[in-house]
């Protein structure tokens, strides 16, 4: 396990603690699955399986829209009052609460409602890249629900993306959208040399293994941010490449406080030395930028034809 910082210190992005909350935050990475798994069975297939996670939005997270038929329905996590919303195009909607309840009772709610609405779906009820998961209708294990480390987390997210889109913006080639992948339970952006990969391995738990290798189909330099877990029992910011060039690992990456783990295969910066710092976006941004450069120097990307010079 990768211990965190010996450090607290508070600015104006919030103080997140893991430890604190990760029994919450277990049960809200479930939740996510629920609601994300739904817009998967209704959404056309898109590359590296973008069509599958939730966005950061002015108070949660958000499916955006989702067809059904000729219409749409939108289900969004309201972290400000506590509500799971659900929209349809037909301007019908409903808000169920957000409290501490079972996965079980979450699921079972949520589908009653999206019946009483005209929406008839169904989801595999297993979750994804999850060791010993239980069935959502049947996990009555995870039931517990903070509403302010749920906010904290969500204000966090609020930070991250905002920097992120920054750093997206500076690249001309394929990227991904500043998107929450809620199996893995991340917040991510992925650069795109334009080259294909070797085909990955695969492994995750409860994947496929023709889907893991669609989403590395192509060589990747990839940053996230993840509220803890997984390893790592703190949040913290990574960036790593597929394929992982020669003499990656050993890569000058900025700031002095990001280190290569070699159990997970990818840089780390803590979260905590991002908002304690003097300027946490620029520290960010020097994060993001050095280890995308070790990567992109490294496998020798066409970086001139990549990337974008600022003009304004």
């Amino acid at each position: 396990m990768i211990k965190p910082p010996n450090r607290s210190v508070s600015r104006d992005w919030p103080e997140i603690s893991f430890s604190a909350w990760r029994d919450t935050c277990a049960t809200l990475h479930l939740w996510t699955q629920i609601v994300g798994k739904i817009r998967l069975v209704q959404t056309p297939w898109l590359n590296h399986s973008w069509h599958v996670p939730l966005y950061v939005s002015g108070r949660g997270l958000s499916t955006s829209p989702i067809p059904y038929g000729g219409s749409a329905f939108q289900i969004d996590f309201d972290f400000v009052d506590h509500a799971l919303v659900i929209q349809t195009s037909d301007c019908l909607g409903r808000r169920l609460p957000l409290r501490a309840q079972p996965v079980a009772a979450f699921y079972g709610e949520l589908f009653a409602t999206l019946g009483e609405l005209g929406l008839e779906l169904r989801i595999n009820p297993l979750p994804n890249e999850i060791i010993d998961a239980i069935p959502f209708d049947r996990d009555t294990l995870h039931d517990h629900y903070d509403p302010d480390a749920a906010r904290r987390f969500w204000h966090t997210l609020v930070q991250v993306d905002r920097v992120f889109k920054e750093f997206r913006a500076r690249f001309l080639g394929k990227c991904s959208p500043v998107h929450l992948f809620w199996g893995s339970f991340d917040l991510a952006v992925t650069r795109f040399s334009g080259r294909e990969a070797p085909p990955h391995p695969g492994g995750f738990p409860n994947i496929p293994n023709w889907v893991v290798r669609e989403a590395y189909s192509h060589e990747v330099s990839s940053a996230g941010f993840w509220p803890g877990g997984g390893g790592i029992d703190y949040p913290a910011f990574y960036s790593y490449a597929y394929p992982a060039p020669a003499g990656f690992a050993q890569a000058p990456v900025r700031p002095a406080a990001a280190f290569y783990s070699q159990e997970l295969g990818e840089f780390i910066l803590p979260y905590d030395e991002v908002r304690s710092a003097a300027s946490p976006d620029e520290l960010l941004l020097d994060f993001l930028q050095s280890s995308y450069a070790a990567a992109a120097e490294l496998a020798q990307w066409d970086r001139a034809a990549l990337e974008r010079v600022a003009v304004f």
